[in-house]
């Protein structure tokens, strides 16, 4: 806590140096799941986000190189005004306080996503390779390990035995090489509810700082099995088929077949799905961000419900229902 004060009275004296005739408030903006924290700077006619990246933990470079690359392409991002990289300070144009998910409702959603959709379009259609890290087998198996790790292990208290690591490794695999096989392009990495903001023009896009180049489901998953927002599974289906034919009409690199396209699109998923649950676990277990739990089973719903579906994946289901059963009585 100590060291937390410390740092914003840093922040106010950079910011004093910035503005010596500008009076200002600073105020908590928000805070996310890293050990990032953002202020919101209010001046008399016009307000700034600070963020906090200790350089001990956090680095704020990809943010400034990936708000270049992303900006390029067209899209809404925050502006980057000023920065201290050694001490881990940005200063960021501000894109407002409403999140798609304080807003999102039966009757706007399509409009919403429609204008998610075609930000993320813009996003892949700037891909190069080479220029971003890959999302690479070592990148998915350390996510994917953290379910064992933090939810089954730490969380549920049962570390897989020898045969439950044999089933979830062969999952694993399975999932590896068809998230491998995608077509690659520019994957922001959570582009979901809480990191797109409702602004002109729309979406204006947050935390994008550790994108990479992977598979072009990935967002996509992201957007609509969202942790935070549920849909009808009819309604979802009928969005990605919207993205779909934009992303075709758009010469993105998505399959001809629709049914291969979903079925892509729900094996990402449970890669992501798997990561949510162990890095959610983790945030409680370690780093005492208890809120997280609660949206732990939506997660493990969409997971479920996807291997239920695939018969390559439906060992984990019955692998997870097993052991919640044996430590919930």
């Amino acid at each position: 806590m100590a060291n937390e004060l410390e740092r914003q009275r840093f922040i106010e004296s950079w910011l004093k140096d910035q503005f010596p005739d500008k009076p200002f408030t600073l105020e908590p903006a928000s805070e996310d799941a890293s050990f990032r924290r953002y202020f919101r700077a209010i001046f008399a006619d016009s307000s700034l986000i600070v963020m906090d990246a200790p350089p001990a933990h956090e680095d704020c470079r990809p943010f400034v190189r990936i708000a270049r690359i992303f900006g390029e392409a067209g899209v809404n991002l925050p502006r980057v005004i000023s920065q201290d990289l050694e001490r881990g300070f940005l200063l960021l144009s501000d894109l407002g306080n409403t999140t798609y998910l304080d807003v999102l409702s039966e009757s706007n959603a399509d409009t919403l996503y429609g204008d998610a959709v075609d930000a993320l379009i813009k996003i892949q259609l700037a891909s190069r390779p080479g220029v971003l890290p890959e999302y690479d087998e070592a990148l998915l198996r350390r996510e994917m390990g953290l379910f064992p790790k933090w939810y089954l292990g730490r969380h549920l208290g049962t570390e897989p035995g020898e045969k439950q690591a044999a089933i979830l490794e062969q999952a694993f695999s399975s999932l590896v090489k068809n998230n491998l096989s995608q077509p690659k392009v520019y994957v922001h990495r959570d582009y979901h509810s809480r990191n797109l903001m409702l602004t002109d023009p729309n979406p204006g896009i947050l935390d994008f700082q550790d994108a990479v180049y992977g598979p072009i489901t990935y967002d996509l998953v992201s957007l609509f099995r969202d942790a935070y927002i549920a849909w009808e599974e009819e309604r979802v289906l009928d969005w990605v088929i919207r993205y779909w034919e934009k992303a075709r009409k758009a010469g993105l690199p998505v399959t001809s077949d629709f049914a291969e396209f979903y079925r892509d699109f729900e094996w990402t998923g449970a890669q992501r799905q798997l990561k949510v649950a162990g890095i959610f676990s983790r945030l409680h277990h370690r780093d005492g961000k208890a809120r997280y739990l609660d949206d732990i089973p939506l997660v493990l719903s969409y997971l479920k419900k996807i291997c239920a579906r695939y018969a390559e994946l439906s060992p984990v289901l019955r692998l997870v229902d097993k052991i919640e059963v044996r430590t919930t009585f």
